[in-house]
């Protein structure tokens, strides 16, 4: 008897450590978070700004949301789907790409590094929103996996209608342009 209890309180001290699941829910908004560290990254006039971001500004638009770590193989690891979209063309005035990128997320001693890659992302894809996290608040609220990427789209209103966390298969990304797709 006494095993089976010290068994039960190892396995419900262990399991909070063990919970990798986000708390993200199809067919609902996300968890609202604002970012004001740093926050979304503007190019104008030769000069980056930055601006207070939250969840309240997504409205609106079908959106693919790419949360990712501040590495590069996270960001590595669904660029096949940032690709198939920018090859779609989908109309700015219904769908836009916001790319959060959780500073907090970085290897020791390379958060410089993330930050002007964010900002060169931003120039290269002047039509997208980039986040940049600072303080990683967005990857709490959500409660997303360290080192890596969640792919989020959502409906004109807010709503979740695709989530994982992870590399997306072919079968998925086929997934995304097709939600996308259909939505605008």
């Amino acid at each position: 008897m006494k095993k089976v209890k010290l068994l039960v309180l190892s396995t419900a001290c262990l399991l909070p450590s063990l919970s990798f699941a986000n708390n993200i829910t199809l067919n609902q908004t996300i968890p609202p978070v604002s970012v004001k560290q740093y926050g979304e990254i503007f190019y104008t006039d030769n000069a980056f700004q930055y601006s207070n971001w939250n969840t309240e500004q997504l409205k609106g638009k079908v959106r693919v949301l790419q949360a990712i770590a501040g590495r590069s193989n996270a960001k590595a690891m669904n660029a096949d789907l940032m690709s198939a979209i920018t090859l779609e063309k989908f109309p700015e005035s219904k769908y836009q790409t916001t790319t959060i990128i959780n500073q907090d997320d970085s290897i020791w001693g390379t958060g410089g590094f993330v930050k002007s890659s964010a900002e060169e992302s931003k120039k290269d894809f002047s039509w997208s929103s980039m986040v940049l996290d600072e303080n990683g608040a967005v990857a709490k609220a959500w409660d997303l996996k360290k080192e890596s990427s969640a792919i989020i789209v959502q409906d004109k209103q807010g709503n979740v209608i695709f989530v994982k966390e992870g590399k997306l298969s072919e079968d998925e990304i086929g997934q995304v342009i097709s939600l996308i797709q259909a939505q605008i």
